[in-house]
């Protein structure tokens, strides 16, 4: 029998509905799941955290390689599913939890020290929420291996000068080495959702990849993106972080040599940090 007829009959076993409201689509898709578990290397001493783990699909396939799985759901009928037909699985955790108000640090305190992966299938409607706590908390996570909606997958793993380019790929640059797995056909779900997917692997650094003053350097990259359409000097000038008026930007930029009609998806995160100490030196 395959996972899709498995899982329509376990829908149809529990009753469940799928829920638009917690991002409900399960991965079906047997190669992609291998995938998904081989790209992230796991190892059998390994702490691996799994984020709307739904009906289990991909939980299993960590239980069998990780030391440990702690999967955290926010659905409560999920809960008491996953924990009726998977309580013969003995390295696995359960909790019921929000990931957005869950302590990450403590959760990862539970490792003793083993290497602590990510790996989850996130739900689309609060994809960035989720990544930007992952990676801003600075919990001990390794690596973070996740499929989220294509369009945000081509967003994060931009490169500058690209359309694609802006606040989200910096941001995630600045902790980590992302790169693009693989692409995910709708039809991989059950039920199918109306985007495709892909899988990105977020390496993380062991030290920010620039040396900035943080808040002010993620000030700027969020006022600089604010309105793609106006130059750097017009959407950063006018903000006025730290003091900062157009002809004080226009000076800096000069003095960087950063043409002053740019925008901001022309510049690089180091770019981005050069303009950060600069405004700390004005």
């Amino acid at each position: 029998m395959s996972l899709y007829e498995e899982n329509r009959q376990m829908m149809k076993k529990y009753g469940i509905i799928p829920k638009k409201k917690y991002g409900q689509n399960f991965l079906t898709d047997e190669t992609i799941l291998e995938n998904i578990v081989a790209n992230a290397e796991i190892e059998p001493n390994d702490f691996v955290i799994e984020i709307g783990p739904g009906l289990g699909n991909l939980t299993k396939r960590l239980c069998e390689k990780a030391g440990y799985v702690a999967v955290i759901e926010i659905d409560k009928q999920m809960v008491e599913i996953l924990k009726k037909e998977y309580s013969y699985i003995h390295n696995l955790e359960i909790i019921e939890a929000d990931i957005l108000k869950i302590d990450l640090k403590e959760l990862v305190a539970k490792a003793e020290g083993k290497k602590v992966k990510v790996v989850a299938n996130l739900p689309y409607y609060i994809t960035t929420p989720i990544l930007m706590k992952l990676l801003e908390e600075e919990p001990g996570i390794s690596l973070i291996e996740i499929m989220v909606q294509k369009e945000v997958a081509d967003r994060i793993c931009a490169k500058p000068t690209g359309r694609e380019f802006g606040a989200i790929t910096v941001a995630v640059n600045y902790y980590a080495e992302p790169r693009y797995m693989e692409t995910v056909p709708s039809n991989a779900f059950l039920p199918p959702p109306a985007v495709d997917s892909a899988v990105i692997r977020l390496d993380i650094l062991e030290k920010p990849r620039v040396q900035v003053d943080k808040k002010l350097f993620f000030e700027i990259v969020k006022a600089s993106f604010a309105m793609k359409r106006k130059t750097l000097l017009n959407s950063l000038g006018s903000a006025g972080i730290h003091g900062i008026n157009k002809e004080k930007l226009a000076k800096i930029l000069d003095d960087l040599e950063i043409d002053l009609n740019c925008r901001a998806e022309r510049l690089s995160l180091e770019n981005f940090a050069a303009i950060t100490n600069a405004y700390e030196r004005a």
